[in-house]
């Protein structure tokens, strides 16, 4: 059976090989090649150094990673310095590229620095350019295999991005322990609030036949320092726990393994219960043999603990669960009257002698009954803070209402000090014009990770929360949820790609800047051409803010379709405005916005005091969160002078025209990037103009119902 396995992987890996080498000799233009293409260096000065510098390659060891390394290195030094580099003997190091854990050097006789050592941990990695023995040397060193490839793809970046070697002294570790994609994939083959086609996993084929995208999207994940991914919808299928299904997550799970990549799964809380009860009406069936998913139940918890037990069997290095429970419908422990670590904490026994951990989500909310909904997670999770076992994060949204193009940080942050808060973002742009709207989303993420939350006083950014400096959690974690499909540029808009990227690359290291992380993909995706560089770059950075001049202004939320959360939400040939859409901006001829302040909701009281004082004013709240914490008065003037209506009106058409600026600029490029790539592009620009300014006309006039004022700025 291994040889028959061994067999069936060199034929997929021949075929990702083949896909490599067509794609680097021909033009990437459908965007398959994400930002992976190792396309030749330009600059000749550059491309001399790196030729002189690499003559000769080491990979040390014959593990698969140590393999994957030295495939990514002949096709990436292939590609870029236009030359076979070969696979020298151990001890070679006059200008040579050494790729080795610290065996490999004191076997040479060169000890590596253990104070070095011991700083890059499990995961971390040095390039550095030394002189051993008076020859020039670059050398990658970690302490294991996926630190080396980690370092790999950092090294191929730099060469990529036309940087010099002669001084390299890198050191780099992962600032966040787990940083895993979730897919929200489900068995039939869709993808929920996925936008590039259907699901990367042909579960119809699996086990027996094996895309070779698989490999291709773990190397693209590891690429970016990505180490997990969630490979199911949280609103989960029970069957994915089945036999069936296990063997098909084992065959992922494989093909991942190489690039240190551990597979998890999204269960269904309601899985130990026979399919009967749901046929007789009496609960949500499951694939067990139990009346009850209450966890408190002995036999509950020993149908959980065999189910692990059989996961693992199949999956040695299995991750563990995310969960979505006693939420929009799914079931879980509240139906029985106990609490969400009762909960957590019994799936967390089960996975806890294999290493495995939890992820349960506090995305939780009461529609008809709460009345403010954002307040619904805080007052849920708080009074359990230090009840949840050791392997348990609970997950939270950025936001404390459902990843809307802005939104304050959520407040469960600062309040959880005794349970690990695993953050999660969306790289899938449900809110943000779908896979249709260039939108950066990068400096949306670093808004959220540079928020203070004042969790101990000033400088408790989340992103000290999340990575354990001030609440010294014993874990760490970040998630994404995946904007990946099968169409063939893997997420339906070129640029949509650079959230991929950007996501991992901030869940690696959060300090690095939005505009260096695009930067770094430009150069990847386009090349190094400087007008290149230049125009994309600024249309990059400043998309987010135009998404949100153009939808959402001034703290505005939840004005979309509410099915397909794509379009604004009213409907002015009708008349009609759906529920939420009123429930959250509260218009009315006195003026515009959600009261949560101390006399409204008093949804300011789960911050600490610092931020509550400053969001309970309109005076002192920030005017990004204006309409989120406060109703304003048409004629109330901001801080530019300007009443709330006219502000809004400026904000609105200052979002439209950005995107035609974009669309223009972008036009200047037809001669420089691919045509396919151009044509790609623009086709997506001419789109999002036409939406940007149905949302700009669409939400005015329907606010002019209530303020009786003229339209600023309105086209004529």
């Amino acid at each position: 059976m291994s040889a028959i396995r061994n067999s069936r992987w060199n034929v997929v890996l021949v075929t990702c090989l083949l896909a490599w080498c067509t794609a680097s000799v021909a033009s990437a233009n459908d965007g398959s090649g994400l930002w992976l293409n190792y396309t030749p260096v330009s600059d000749n000065v550059r491309l001399k150094e790196y030729r002189q510098s690499i003559r000769a390659m080491v990979v040390a060891g014959d593990s698969l990673t140590a393999r994957e390394i030295r495939n990514e290195l002949r096709h990436g030094l292939n590609g870029l310095l236009g030359r076979e580099i070969p696979f020298d003997a151990p001890g070679r190091t006059s200008n040579a590229l050494i790729v080795a854990t610290p065996r490999y050097f004191k076997a040479a006789g060169v000890p590596p620095n253990q104070e070095l050592l011991k700083s890059l941990g499990s995961e971390g990695y040095a390039i550095k350019a030394v002189k051993i023995r008076g020859a020039r040397t670059l050398f990658i060193i970690a302490n294991g295999d996926r630190g080396l490839l980690y370092g790999t793809f950092h090294f191929l970046r730099l060469l990529q991005t036309q940087r010099p070697l002669g001084r390299l002294d890198i050191v780099s570790t992962p600032r966040i322990q787990h940083r895993l994609l979730n897919h929200w994939d489900n068995l039939d083959g869709s993808v929920e609030r996925g936008y590039a086609g259907r699901s990367l996993w042909r579960w119809d084929e699996l086990p027996s036949v094996l895309s070779p995208r698989y490999r291709e999207y773990a190397r693209a994940c590891a690429s970016i320092g990505i180490n997990g991914t969630v490979v199911n919808n949280v609103n989960a299928n029970p069957r994915i726990l089945t036999p069936e299904y296990v063997r098909k997550v084992a065959t992922l799970a494989e093909a991942f393994r190489p690039y240190g990549i551990r597979v998890f799964l999204s269960v269904n809380f309601s899985s130990p219960i026979s399919a009967r009860f749901e046929q007789e009406g009496n609960r949500k069936g499951g694939i067990g043999n139990l009346s009850t998913s209450d966890p408190l139940d002995p036999a509950v918890r020993a149908w959980w603990k065999a189910k692990v037990s059989e996961v693992y069997r199949g999956i040695p290095d299995f991750g563990g669960f995310l969960v979505k429970a006693s939420s929009e419908g799914m079931p879980g422990p509240q139906e029985y009257g106990r609490t969400h670590a009762d909960g957590a904490n019994m799936l967390a026994e089960a996975l806890e002698p294999y290493g495995g951990i939890v992820m349960w989500r506090s995305f939780v909310y009461d529609a008809e009954s709460d009345p403010d909904r954002v307040k619904r997670a805080y007052k849920e999770f708080v009074p359990l803070d230090g009840q949840f076992r050791g392997n348990v994060f609970v997950q939270a949204k950025n936001g404390p209402l459902d990843f809307q193009p802005r939104e304050p940080v959520q407040p469960l942050f600062a309040a959880m000090p005794r349970t690990p808060m695993m953050l999660e973002l969306q790289i899938t742009q449900e809110y943000l014009g779908h896979s249709t709207h260039l939108v950066y989303l990068a400096p949306m993420w670093k808004e959220y990770l540079q928020f203070d939350t004042f969790a101990k006083g000033p400088g408790s950014s989340l992103a000290s929360i999340i990575d354990g400096t001030v609440q010294k959690y014993r874990m760490t974690g970040i998630a994404g949820v995946a904007n990946t499909g099968d169409q063939p540029n893997w997420c339906g808009h070129l640029f949509a790609q650079a959230n991929w990227f950007a996501f991992g690359r901030l869940a690696w290291d959060h300090t690095q800047s939005a505009e260096d992380i695009a930067a770094d993909w430009i150069r990847m995706t386009f090349g190094n051409d400087q007008r290149v560089l230049k125009t994309v770059h600024s249309m990059m950075m400043g998309s987010w803010e135009a998404c949100v001049n153009y939808m959402t202004p001034l703290g505005l939320h939840h004005i979309m379709q509410v099915d397909f959360h794509y379009g604004p939400g009213p409907d002015l040939d009708t008349g009609r405005v759906d529920w939420r859409s009123t429930y959250y901006h509260r218009a009315d001829s006195l003026g515009l916005g959600y009261d949560r302040s101390s006399t409204g909701s008093n949804a300011v009281s789960q911050y600490p005091s610092l931020l509550r004082e400053q969001f309970d004013s309109p005076v002192t709240c920030p005017e990004k969160y204006l309409l989120w914490f406060h109703h304003i008065g048409w004629d109330q003037k901001l801080r530019s002078r300007r009443s709330l209506w006219e502000e809004l009106c400026t904000r609105y058409f200052t979002g439209t025209e950005y995107v035609d600026t974009m669309s223009t600029i972008w036009s200047s490029l037809e001669r420089i990037v691919d045509p396919a790539i151009f044509i790609h592009v623009s086709k997506k620009l001419e789109t999002q103009r036409k939406d940007a300014a149905a949302w700009r006309d669409t939400c005015l006039r329907y606010f002019q119902r209530f303020s009786r004022r003229p339209i600023i700025g309105q086209s004529e």
